[in-house]
């Protein structure tokens, strides 16, 4: 029986995922069917030796993989529509690099504080909660929380060896510019968006240094212990990425596996994470993550609106065109996304997929 208004099914831990026949829950069998063979014909290019694609495009030394890398599994997937399996494909157990489909992860770890009370507001000065002299006048100083997390930061400075200006000019989400790692004036923190993992692991660093314990002892006793994740998923820094909190070395982990590192994870764990987002931070009858906190992560940022709060929007339609606008997702390099949609109460979990968009498309097609 399917779950009525106000009545929606959370699967058991682990393994205890129920499945259901796709016409039960109002979906074309033989539609879904076809996206699950379309996502099975078009796997990434992708070497399985995936160290190879670490640090590409950069020159020495700036290349340099400072965490540690695995061999990738094949293309895997999951549909899930109302908490039930109604398609999958690959082996969704195994564990897997993830790339910046960690970002979300990490902005969730920002939003586990909010709804703490460690960030009492995303438009507060980031200084004025960490004094480690990386947000010291002039520049860094005007840096808020929401800046960080929209990626309109331009935090200036080097961390972990890696200067900002590695990533600087770098298009991912607008229009191609300068050539990626060459200068170009910094903008005032807010106005400008710019994909920038250096930015983003000295957000880590922060949530690191506000909680005083590693980001990912926070997700997993927050949110992966109580959604019923399986102990297989890892968040790994850098190895030069230890540093000093209260008196204790701790790992700042990074926000993607840009030069190594970032989320391992299963894509059953994945799809638990999108199912919890998609109930807007509910599950069961325990709200983990709040509905404010889902709001403003999935709110189109004015310098790119397609960009939330390390969520990549549907805004207007351009990323999935002819689905649903409130669509959003966890996207990584290589294929990686977790794609939630709450109108129709879908997630679709992808992994190392070469055509992401075109078994969106399937999916959404096959809805009755």
């Amino acid at each position: 029986m399917t779950p009525g208004a106000g009545e929606h099914y959370f699967p058991g831990p682990d393994s205890e995922w129920e499945h259901r026949d796709a016409a039960d829950l109002g979906m074309d069998a033989a539609a879904l069917a076809e996206a699950v063979s379309h996502a099975e014909a078009n796997e990434t290019r992708w070497p399985r030796d995936v160290s190879r694609m670490v640090g590409r495009g950069e020159k020495p030394p700036h290349n340099e993989i400072l965490g540690p890398t695995r061999e990738r599994g094949p293309t895997s997937g999951l549909v899930v529509r109302q908490g039930y399996i109604v398609a999958q494909w690959g082996d969704p157990a195994r564990v897997d690099m993830t790339f910046s489909a960690t970002k979300s992860y990490l902005s969730t770890v920002a939003g586990l504080a909010f709804d703490r009370g460690l960030i009492r507001d995303t438009q507060d000065l980031v200084r004025d909660y960490v004094d480690d002299g990386g947000f010291d006048p002039p520049h860094n100083s005007a840096i808020r929380w929401e800046h960080l997390l929209q990626q309109t930061s331009e935090w200036e400075g080097t961390l972990f060896d890696k200067p900002d200006l590695i990533d600087r000019n770098r298009s991912v989400g607008v229009d191609p510019g300068l050539e990626k790692g060459t200068f170009r004036e910094l903008q005032e923190p807010g106005t400008h968006y710019e994909y920038n993992d250096v930015r983003v692991n000295r957000l880590g660093l922060c949530l690191l240094r506000l909680w005083g314990e590693p980001s990912p002892a926070v997700l997993k006793r927050e949110l992966m212990d109580p959604i019923g994740a399986s102990e297989s998923w890892q968040w790994h820094g850098y190895r030069n990425s230890w540093v000093d909190v209260n008196g204790e070395l701790m790992q700042s982990v990074s926000g993607g596996a840009h030069w190594g590192g970032g989320l391992w994870i299963s894509t059953y764990d994945h799809a638990r994470f999108g199912y919890l987002l998609m109930r807007r931070g509910c599950w069961g009858d325990r709200q983990l993550l709040s509905e404010e906190w889902v709001d403003r992560a999935t709110t189109p940022s004015g310098a790119n609106p397609s960009y939330g709060y390390m969520w990549w929007l549907n805004t207007g339609g351009t990323r999935y065109p002819g689905a649903s606008e409130s669509m959003f997702a966890a996207s990584g390099a290589g294929g990686n996304e977790v794609v939630i949609d709450p109108e129709h109460e879908l997630v679709i979990t992808v992994r190392w997929g070469g055509d992401n968009r075109g078994v969106v498309e399937r999916v959404m097609a096959a809805l009755k």
